[in-house]
């Protein structure tokens, strides 16, 4: 088993300094070697597990004590199966054998003022941001705290490509909506990838933000990427052609030249939120 600092130079391309760290024992060493789970065991995580690791996730910070965030965890076969075949059923997906929901939920906020009688002054953009923040802030805890307890994780964004017919399946109402899936379980095989990301000098800024050098440290993680983690296929290639040196930059400036999400704000707006 490798170290934590050896898997964060892995990760990143530097030394880090960990200083006196026990690099065994430290809680550290698993969220640094952590890596997305495709794979699982078929059987459903216990509900009382499942239960805890919610009361676990929701313990998580949230802005200014609001709490806009709820989690629904699919339990009906034939709901998680829906879901599934509406983002992904030619994928993993489709043998995933735990699924949840992460939604933001501006609705509480709105009864509370119905509640006391209060105006809802601050009807704008932020209400749908301050709800979507708290959602992820849930998803990610959620992730640490199970695969602390051994289980893997993998976030599905996709479920916003089809946001009007999750919220729909799952009966959300106005001002509740979907942010993020995410498939968790028992992982097949012990051991997961470790993606290879950015180098901190390139996203972590002391004091000011700044770009300095930004080409060149994204061409050397390509470099370094690409090296140890090469691409198994080009992304449509059928629009863009095949490059002979597909990279990481590569790819993701072709996925978002592709038109995605178009609807997602219109949706949103008819949640019921005015995002001037």
């Amino acid at each position: 088993m490798n170290t934590i600092s050896q898997n964060l130079k892995y990760r990143y391309g530097e030394e880090l300094d960990v200083g006196p760290l026990d690099q065994a024992q430290s809680p550290l060493a698993g969220m640094v070697a952590r890596g997305s789970c495709r794979d699982f065991m078929p059987e459903e995580v216990d509900p009382a597990l499942t239960k805890l690791l919610c009361a676990t996730a929701l313990a998580a910070p949230t802005k200014s004590d609001l709490q806009q965030r709820d989690i629904i965890i699919l339990r009906d076969q034939s709901v998680k199966k829906r879901l599934i075949d509406l983002v992904g059923p030619d994928t993993w997906l489709a043998d995933a054998p735990n699924f949840a929901v992460f939604c933001g939920n501006n609705r509480r906020q709105r009864k509370l003022h119905q509640m006391h009688g209060h105006r809802f002054a601050n009807d704008h953009l932020d209400a749908f941001f301050n709800a979507a923040v708290d959602a992820g802030i849930a998803l990610s805890a959620f992730i640490t705290a199970a695969e602390h307890m051994g289980l893997g994780c993998c976030p599905v964004s996709a479920i916003r490509n089809e946001a009007e017919a999750v919220s729909d399946l799952l009966g959300l109402p106005d001002h509740v909506f979907p942010v993020a899936g995410l498939a968790f379980g028992y992982p097949r095989h012990p051991t997961v990838k470790i993606s290879m990301r950015l180098p901190l000098s390139a996203t972590v800024h002391t004091d000011r933000y700044s770009e300095t050098d930004i080409e060149a440290k994204i061409t050397e993680y390509d470099q370094r990427r690409e090296a140890a983690q090469p691409y198994a296929s080009q992304t449509a290639s059928d629009v863009f052609g095949v490059a002979d040196d597909y990279c990481w930059s590569e790819d993701k400036s072709r996925q978002y030249a592709l038109p995605e999400r178009q609807d997602f704000g219109d949706f949103i707006r008819r949640k019921g939120f005015d995002l001037s």
